[in-house]
């Protein structure tokens, strides 16, 4: 297929995962397994897919791994508004990030809608 180092939005979303790290490394300790895990998994799973779909064989192949990174983006979305609720991270650092999942995931639709209209 191609290199999923030469997609934007997979640049965008690979930052994501690291500005996530960051953000849930000063949770509690008893969100370990819980909200941490789960805010990390998610957060990986955006490049992780694009990356994973870049080496399938077929574009209907790479389309449907682009489905999954944009749920796991609208999954992260809502984690994010929850670990805000709860306490855990400031309002304005939420709605920051969420910003950025946002614009991944309108990334995400622009390239599923290219790769479909070339089909």
């Amino acid at each position: 297929m191609g290199n999923y180092k030469n997609y934007k939005v997979w640049e965008k979303s690979h930052q994501l995962v690291l500005d996530i790290y960051g953000l849930t490394k000063d949770f509690p300790k008893s969100e370990q397994y819980n909200l941490i895990s789960q805010m990390n998994r998610a957060s990986v799973s955006i490049p992780t897919n694009i990356a994973e779909g870049c080496g399938r064989e077929t574009q209907k192949e790479f389309i449907r791994f682009l489905y999954i990174a944009s749920g796991s983006a609208h999954e992260l979305d809502y984690l994010l508004l929850l670990a805000s609720d709860l306490g855990y991270i400031e309002s304005e650092i939420s709605k920051n990030t969420i910003s950025e999942i946002d614009e991944i995931k309108k990334m995400l639709a622009a390239l599923i809608k290219t790769i479909k209209t070339s089909l």
